[in-house]
């Protein structure tokens, strides 16, 4: 073709997209993201295809970007995105929804090529669910639509930088998570894409852009590029993933993570492309499939293998050859930790023709290090990488579902629903969760819960498979681990007699001859376990789950119901008591009493600390005087409604809508009303009990 040709043809090009835009300006559809929170990873997408939330570097209190474990701190993810590369008509291209930027996705920004179609859509398959669906593959699925045809934002006259031609690439993006024990430390991310173009796309490799960051938001001072730089990682071909861990850092044993992405597979005029079934598509006459990895460093100038691609030529070349990871030179720089981008991709597809669709399919993956730092620096080995591995495995077998075999096709045995096709994300379940009723007292919990476990049958062995019960628990200061789930210990099991499964010892002493009810709640909990001495003010984690005795003809250990979902934060205390003039109850106090700051409960900086206010009427007053009479704080308690929210402590080492409180007991910061921190010394304090009107007085000591 011509310049002069190629040039009117891209104003013509421009001229009628622009045209376009003023058409769609009225009903232009706002950017829209979303976090996964069913499982124990908290995982944010977007309508414009990025995956992460960049900004959770700077602002840890909006939607996570890759948390795990849920509510820990620890970020896995800056920002990802999916490639797709082809040569049309001669010329290569790339389209991507994310690229390297130090400030993440920017609408306009050169490499963020995809638009949005839609607002994002949730369903989930728990019929206790508000957005319960039938056709839902997950706990909680997110469905969105986006495009790469536009070259100008929708709704303006702004150019998307670098975007002067798109593949023609409309995108369905789904993602699924889970909140089983052994599958909520994945999202599975699922793209359906169709050519809308009237050029065939040939030689065509799909991958993912990730720029995968493993530090703790809760501890780590780094800031800029100090936090960025000290990532290592490693490619695993066999298994086809990209992982990354954080080498060394202030954060380094609070973080212990591996952030990874696996490519699941494709599939393509009737094909699965993984290279597990590579003979397959070799004897249909297509190429050997492959995944592929690369690194590189962001925004190195150097002319090594570590040179990022900064245009669809080099993007390309990415794309379709990986790393010469035999090399001394490569693996020393990925061991060394410094600011690496990473990509994995799978290919080639031999063309995909105008109107046609093909599936690619990945998994972000996160797994706990079982190792322990060494001199500041992460051990990486084959036994620090175990549960890794496991993850690893539970995602590409839930990927597979019904596929036993990976071929992509159903063969005998494998249609375990019996509705002749084949299904994937066929998951075998454990026993449904137990709900449960928490009832903190004075250094004592008492746990009750409901019978649903025991009716539950496995959709894959078709069995009613119940066999116990399990109750964990943290221990007091397990929460400045900033990892309550994984520190919690098993403390009690129960379990059916008569096999060879678990301890035997039935369930007498648990089972309730009859059903207790509760006010306002219609569940009838048959069971009941009582937990004492216990200490006061300190959170404790509990997990009641059920579990099944697992399947040996289908090679199944038992399987156990989900630890977030019945993740219950309990905090033991006085219960509410009237001001008592007489004196014959004990009044109300303050414990730690003195207060020494930098106590064992306490986390870090002056947001951090609290002490209590306990034997507390159940609708009162509080208000904090200096010796001198001046007013420091005023707090508010209504024993039903509190949840420790109201405080710095809470927010970051708990989980306010997950807290159960005694409701006789308030926890105070430490702060003044204009949120100074105070000075040591004596304070008098007030409570005015605002059913009665009556006042207590009392006095408490801050030691620095």
């Amino acid at each position: 073709m011509e310049y002069g040709t190629l040039r009117l043809c891209q104003r013509l090009a421009f001229s009628f997209v622009a045209f376009s835009s003023v058409i769609l300006l009225q009903a232009q559809v706002p950017f829209d993201q979303r976090a996964t929170d069913i499982g124990n990873i908290g995982f944010s997408i977007s309508n414009v295809g990025t995956l992460g939330r960049p900004q959770v570097i700077t602002s840890n209190s909006g939607l996570p970007s890759m948390e795990y474990p849920i509510g820990s701190g620890i970020n896995n993810l800056f920002e990802a995105g999916i490639w797709i590369g082809a040569r049309v008509n001669g010329q290569t291209r790339v389209s991507s929804s994310a690229v390297d930027a130090s400030s993440g996705y920017r609408a306009g920004s050169p490499g963020f090529e995809f638009t949005q179609l839609n607002l994002i859509r949730e369903n989930s398959s728990l019929p206790s669910s508000p957005v319960f669906s039938n056709n839902a593959i997950s706990h909680q699925d997110f469905y969105v639509n986006f495009t790469d045809k536009n070259i100008i934002i929708p709704g303006t006259s702004t150019p998307i930088s670098g975007h002067q031609f798109p593949l023609g690439a409309d995108i369905q993006m789904s993602t699924y998570a889970w909140n089983y024990s052994f599958a909520d430390y994945f999202v599975i991310v699922d793209y359906k894409i169709t050519n809308t173009s009237t050029d065939t796309w040939d030689s065509v490799w799909v991958g993912n852009w990730n720029d995968l960051v493993v530090r703790n938001l809760n501890v780590t001072q780094d800031g800029g590029s100090a936090f960025y730089n000290k990532g290592a990682g490693f490619f695993l071909d066999s298994l086809q993933t990209i992982a990354v861990y954080e080498k060394y850092g202030d954060d380094i044993d609070f973080t212990g993570n591996y952030a990874a992405l696996r490519v699941l597979g494709a599939e393509w005029r009737g094909q699965f492309v993984h290279p597990d079934n590579k003979q397959s598509l070799i004897d249909s006459g297509y190429p050997e499939p492959k995944v592929l990895g690369n690194f590189w460093l962001f925004g190195s100038s150097a002319s090594n293998d570590f040179v990022p691609p900064n245009d669809d030529l080099t993007r390309y070349d990415r794309l379709k050859n990986t790393m010469n990871f035999g090399s001394a030179s490569v693996r020393t720089q990925l061991s060394i930790g410094s600011n690496l981008i990473q990509l994995a991709s799978i290919g080639p597809f031999v063309s995909v023709k105008p109107g046609e669709t093909f599936t690619y399919t990945v998994a972000y993956i996160a797994a706990k290090q079982k190792s322990t730092p060494v001199g500041g620096y992460a051990v990486d080995n084959t036994e620090a990488r175990s549960e890794l591995y496991r993850n690893l495995g539970w995602a590409y077998r839930t990927y597979l579902g019904e596929d036993v075999n990976g071929n992509g096709r159903l063969d005998g045995g494998e249609d375990l629903n019996k509705n002749g096709k084949l299904d994937r994300y066929v998951l075998p379940e454990p026993p449904a969760t137990p709900q449960v009723k928490v009832v903190p007292e004075d250094k004592k919990v008492t746990l009750y819960w409901n019978e649903a476990s025991l009716f539950s049958i496995d959709p894959i062995s078709k069995k009613q498979d119940f066999e116990g019960f399990r109750l964990y628990r943290s221990n007091p200061g397990d929460d400045l681990g900033l990892n309550l789930i994984n520190d919690a210990n098993l403390v009690a099991q129960w379990d059916s007699m008569g096999n060879s499964i678990g301890m035997n010892n039935g369930f007498g002493q648990i089972r309730l001859a009859q059903p207790v009810y509760f006010e306002n709640d219609t569940t009838a909990y048959w069971y009941k376990y009582e937990m004492n001495g216990l200490l006061n003010g300190w959170q404790y984690l509990f997990i009641l789950t059920a579990f099944d005795e697992g399947d040996v003809d289908l090679n199944l250990p038992p399987l156990e119901s989900s630890f977030t979902q019945n993740s219950l934060r309990v905090y033991t205390g006085t219960g509410t008591r009237a001001i008592d003039d007489s004196k014959q109850e004990p009044g109300i106090g303050v414990y730690p009493n003195p207060y020494k700051t930098g106590a064992a409960w306490d986390g870090q900086g002056s947001r951090n600390r609290k002490l209590y206010f306990t034997n507390l009427p159940a609708q009162c007053t509080i208000q904090v005087y200096t010796v001198s009479g001046d007013l420091v704080a005023s707090i508010d308690h209504n024993s039903e409604t509190y949840k420790g929210e109201d405080i710095g402590w809470f927010e970051d080492l708990s989980d306010p809508s997950k807290s159960y409180f005694s409701g006789g007991e308030h926890a105070w910061d430490l702060l003044s009303s204009s949120k100074t921190s105070v000075a040591q010394g004596t304070y008098f304090f007030t409570v005015r009990d605002k059913q009665t009107g009556k006042v207590q007085t009392g006095t408490f000591v801050i030691i620095k």
